[in-house]
């Protein structure tokens, strides 16, 4: 096999795929199918690829994106475009058809990959992509005892005359290819941003980031084995997500468990009961979900279950120490960003202090500034930068954006933190959403975190508001435990806030919500928040 370990392929897939490993499952998908996929099998599949762009005019550097579900042709398609040079992009599979339209327009694949469930949302807008050669349809809703693509062929459409073509019978007669040989420095992948600002931005990686994660959270702070089984909720076109389920399992050998559909608190609880991972990846939203599920009705405890993991935004500290209690389970919570492609500040297993992000990953670099750019205080505010080998090369077609986010080997976060002293940081909210009252600085997830921790509350999300003089006041969006009434809850709120953290952050105003605008990820669209305040 390939020698050369630039190639990010050869040190996930190609060692284990050659090695003791090759007949072990890599990936076990859940759902209608049940398919499973060798080391031995994701290395073959992925190894064809080359050959097959080849065949389709596809050249190396070209973009290929990446339309697909949670299923094993995501790894086989991701690894066989990394191989041959190509660069893959996996999308957001919740979006719309127009921002879909935006985002390929943006990044001008010359190929597109797309699970057959997906195809009715990108059918509309196509015709308008015209850098696209073609697009490829992954499966047609038929079972297949085969692991690699399976499906029909697709008889071509009248939109600009494009083939669409199905992988089943175009595969398997590709000669197999090494990783072609290339620089570490070469961008390997695209993610675009989960967006909670508004605009998708391309995030452009290099080969050697995969391996700078692993080496970083996935060995000093999972410890991720060999023996393990990793089950993340956070989909694989995340940057969480593709650590998650890619990088850290392939990283050691370890199996990774696929799941298609949609969490529901109640469908995570099957997959932990029945296939019993040992490390489980969540999010706060579903944290706070299952707890809610839980209390109305136990669930019991799960078998082989050694590590669980927060990220996407901050957990709430109630949250945190609730599923302790209930499942004798810590839950490390972490902060990562696409830009530095996964987690770079975290609690640790045995040193978890909920309410805090924890500390610096071993291999990264924090600073905290203040608005003059100069170090905060230990005990002030200020911005987060991190230094560390994962940070993103910049954003595509967004030069202004790049310059003031990628600052020579610091990434600034968007993100407002306060270092405690035993070193340990506070989460604060981001830049844009942290705002004063009477001149101090007022947290939105502090004020959040308060109101989480009554027992009424499931979600609570605080954002700024002007009151009759036009001074900026905390507003807050509460969505209700089940069965919890409104009747003359929201006093009863105001006055819990001011009990927990101070008389001047409570919020003025309280709306009851049935849900929160949400990014696919979990994430709160506060930009929503304040269009609906209007």
């Amino acid at each position: 096999m390939s020698k050369n370990t630039d190639n990010a392929a050869y040190y996930f897939v190609e060692r284990h795929a050659a090695g003791t490993l090759a007949s072990k499952p890599a990936y076990i998908e859940i759902g209608e199918y049940g398919r499973t996929l060798s080391y031995a099998e994701l290395g073959e599949q992925s190894g064809r690829f080359g050959a097959f762009f080849e065949r389709h005019d596809l050249k190396r550097e070209d973009r290929v994106a990446m339309l697909v579900l949670d299923q094993i042709e995501f790894p086989i398609i991701f690894w066989g475009c990394i191989k041959s040079g190509l660069i893959p992009v996996p999308l957001n599979t919740l979006l719309s058809s127009e921002v879909y339209g935006a985002i390929l327009s943006d990044c001008r694949p010359r190929a597109l990959f797309v699970s057959h469930e997906m195809l009715p949302m990108v059918k509309p807008i196509i015709e308008k992509i015209w850098d696209l050669k073609a697009v490829f349809v992954i499966g047609d809703g038929k079972a297949s005892s085969d692991s690699s693509f399976f499906g029909k062929l697709l008889e071509k459409n009248d939109t600009k005359s494009l083939p669409y073509l199905t992988l089943a019978e175009r595969l398997h007669d590709c000669e197999e290819r090494e990783a072609i040989e290339l620089s570490p420095d070469e961008v390997a992948f695209w993610l675009y941003s989960s967006g909670t600002t508004g605009k998708p931005k391309g995030v452009r990686h290099v080969h050697g980031s995969l391996i700078a994660t692993a080496d970083t959270y996935g060995r000093q702070i999972l410890e991720i084995r060999e023996d393990d089984i990793v089950y993340s909720v956070a989909k694989l076109f995340f940057a969480y997500g593709l650590g998650n389920a890619m990088t850290f399992p392939l990283s050691v050998g370890a199996t990774t468990i696929l799941s298609p559909g949609r969490p529901s608190p109640d469908s995570v609880f099957e997959i932990l009961h029945r296939h019993k991972p040992s490390i489980f990846c969540g999010v706060p939203t579903l944290y706070a979900a299952m707890l809610a599920a839980h209390e109305a009705e136990p669930k019991g405890k799960f078998e082989n279950l050694r590590l669980c993991i927060s990220a996407g935004e901050a957990l709430p500290e109630d949250i945190g120490m609730r599923w302790q209690d209930a499942f004798n389970m810590e839950v490390l919570d972490g902060v990562g960003s696409t830009e530095m492609l996964h987690i770079f500040l975290s609690n640790a297993a045995g040193d978890v202090k909920y309410g805090t992000s924890g500390k610096a990953v071993p291999g990264y670099e924090l600073r905290l500034v203040d608005e003059n750019n100069n170090d905060a205080a230990l005990g002030e505010i200020g911005e987060m930068l991190v230094k560390g080998a994962s940070g993103a090369d910049n954003y595509w077609n967004q030069r202004d954006k790049s310059r003031s986010t990628f600052e020579g080997v610091w990434t600034r976060t968007g993100d407002k933190y306060e270092q405690r002293p035993d070193g340990r940081y506070l989460y604060c909210g981001r830049t844009d959403d942290m705002f004063k009252v009477g001149g101090i600085w007022v947290s939105p997830f502090e004020v959040e975190q308060a109101l989480i921790s009554h027992p009424s509350v499931l979600e609570a999300a605080v954002i700024a508001a002007s009151d009759d003089e036009g001074l900026e006041k905390p507003k807050a969006f509460v969505i209700l435990m089940p069965n919890a009434s409104q009747d003359g809850l929201a006093g009863e709120l105001k006055k819990h806030v001011q009990e927990k953290i101070g008389k001047w952050k409570y919020p003025r105003w309280i709306e009851f919500l049935e849900d929160l605008p949400k990014t696919a990820t979990g994430k709160i669209k506060r930009f929503a928040l304040r269009d609906l305040k209007r």
